[in-house]
């Protein structure tokens, strides 16, 4: 079977069943994003799990409506046609998908928003590490930071592109997602995400310069106030040292300013 733009459908057996065994699913509704042949569909459907799939490429339905005729007669398996970044999600607790690597970063905070139990997710290699990255590595950045704010991240499992047909150019990762409230509450969630963004954006500078540089979004006077009142410590590090907890509290300090 041929796959869609950047689907790449999971071969490797044992990492199906890894996937499948990662997080119980007897009785629950499982959202599947992009069921492509039905690999993992199947060991779901097999371990009791009642999986609402949303599937874009419709050149894929026949297949699934071919293979899971009984499962959807029943109400077992549902299947949604779309883009799942963008159509209305049917209900579920769980997630667990080998994603299309295009949308990747749009449907997990899609989903980080809609809110859920727990998540088992495929991802590109580097995308996955840069999720898990803590601060002061390398690959922590502005995708670490949004996604840990709201979510326990675990790196669960590696695979070669030989587990995928076809197979993609570079390795994969499985990722357990454990949503969870921010470490502190958060004032204006706009602020915080831009904030981050900026930061990030010039990763380069100091926290001071980078906040120099958004007077052009809140305005001079706003950000001189801001850095006026911050340690000259926390002024002279870079993004990537700050922890998820610093990046709230600086954020909340930004939303006095600009209420």
């Amino acid at each position: 079977m041929k796959a869609p733009k950047d689907q790449h459908f999971l071969i490797d057996t044992d990492a199906v069943d890894f996937i499948a065994d990662s997080i119980p699913v007897e009785g629950r509704n499982v959202l599947e994003i992009g069921p492509g042949g039905g690999v993992l569909t199947a060991a779901l459907l097999e371990r009791g799990a009642n999986v609402r799939a949303v599937e874009l490429d419709g050149t894929l339905l026949p297949n699934l409506e071919r293979r899971f005729k009984d499962e959807l007669s029943t109400g077992q398996l549902t299947i949604t046609r779309g883009d799942a970044s963008r159509v209305p999600l049917p209900e579920f607790d769980l997630v667990i998908a080998n994603l299309p690597y295009s949308i990747s970063s749009k449907i997990t905070f899609r989903l980080l928003e809609t809110g859920f139990e727990a998540a088992v997710l495929m991802y590109q290699w580097e995308f996955a590490k840069r999720m898990v990255a803590p601060p002061g590595d390398g690959e922590y950045g502005r995708l670490s930071v949004m996604v840990q704010t709201y979510a326990d991240v675990e790196l669960i499992l590696e695979l070669p592109p030989k587990a995928f047909n076809p197979p993609p150019e570079v390795d994969s990762a499985v990722v357990k997602i454990l949503p969870h409230e921010p470490p502190i509450k958060i004032l204006n969630r706009e602020a915080h995400e831009i904030l981050v963004r900026e930061l990030f954006s010039h990763r380069r500078k100091t926290i001071q310069n980078g906040l120099k540089g958004m007077k052009s979004i809140y305005g001079e006077e706003i950000m001189a106030s801001l850095i006026n009142g911050l340690p000259k410590e926390l002024l002279g590090k870079r993004p990537e040292m700050l922890s998820v907890t610093e990046f709230i509290e600086l954020a909340n300090l930004l939303a006095n300013h600009i209420q």
